[in-house]
């Protein structure tokens, strides 16, 4: 299935932590699908009015903005409702926001724990149970959520991050059980390293945690777990996606595709 071919005219799509990385690629993708975009994430004020700017003179489509606190449920609330409110519909829900910390067990502050756990897991919870309602509404529904190879695998000095992936997928697998006959599918991608602003801060620190260089990290710590020895890119994450939010993609419930370069054929 080409993206070319992909029409998602007229359809809505909610996206968190889009306005930069992987979720700003899936964004920009679904947009040049033809898909309305409603755009969340932290940023320059600035920078984030230029992209929404540019995704509706690139694509011909409407991009908003919502600044909505993944660790705030009302805000979160709001984000979902503010959508509707404005297109009256909500097709294709994008749970994308993470934050990532690295230190061992001990030494992990308990606030940097929280906060893993609320944005990358609860947050998501939050978006799905007011998305839901919409979705049944309208007899379909479109739910993906971002998860990570440390939904499946665990990697030392990521306690917070593997824990909430893990339940990422388990939130995954039990929503599309509900909503499976509601023509209303959930499913997770599953990506390895991907080179994102997120992965640039995550050598620093595991340099640091480890002690040893950057490129050591790079080598033999991040890609040394991925047989093909690259980085995953966005526009393979993006083809994913663009499957699991196709009609073609109906009878997918409850999987996490993974995009990880071999890691879990190990």
């Amino acid at each position: 299935m080409s993206a070319l071919k992909l029409d998602l005219s007229g359809q809505v799509a909610v996206v968190t932590g889009s306005t930069s990385g992987i979720g700003q690629a899936l964004a920009e993708g679904l947009a040049g699908c033809g898909a309305h975009i409603v755009l969340n994430g932290l940023g320059d004020r600035d920078e984030i009015e230029a992209l929404r700017a540019g995704l509706e003179r690139d694509h011909g489509v409407t991009a908003l903005y919502h600044d909505a606190d993944m660790l705030v449920p009302d805000e979160i609330e709001d984000l979902i409702a503010s959508t509707v409110k404005r297109f009256g519909r909500l097709d294709i829900l994008i749970n994308n926001a993470g934050v990532q910390h690295v230190a061992r067990v001990e030494e992990m502050p308990a606030g940097k724990w929280d906060q893993i756990i609320a944005i990358n897991l609860t947050s998501a919870f939050h978006t799905i149970r007011h998305a839901v309602p919409v979705m049944r509404e309208a007899g379909r529904g479109r739910i993906v959520n971002i998860a990570s190879a440390h939904g499946h695998a665990a990697s030392p000095f990521k306690s917070a991050y593997v824990a909430a992936k893990h339940g990422l997928i388990g939130l995954t697998k039990t929503v599309a059980l509900e909503v499976a006959e509601a023509n209303i599918t959930v499913n997770a991608i599953s990506p390895g390293y991907v080179k994102t602003r997120l992965v640039e801060n995550q050598i620093e620190d595991t340099a640091k945690a480890r002690g040893i260089s950057r490129e050591e990290v790079v080598r033999d710590v991040m890609l040394h777990a991925q047989p093909t020895k690259k980085f995953v890119t966005e526009d393979e994450l993006l083809g994913a996606l663009l499957y699991l939010v196709s009609d073609q993609g109906a009878s997918t419930h409850g999987s996490a595709i993974l995009v990880e370069g071999g890691w879990m054929a190990q």
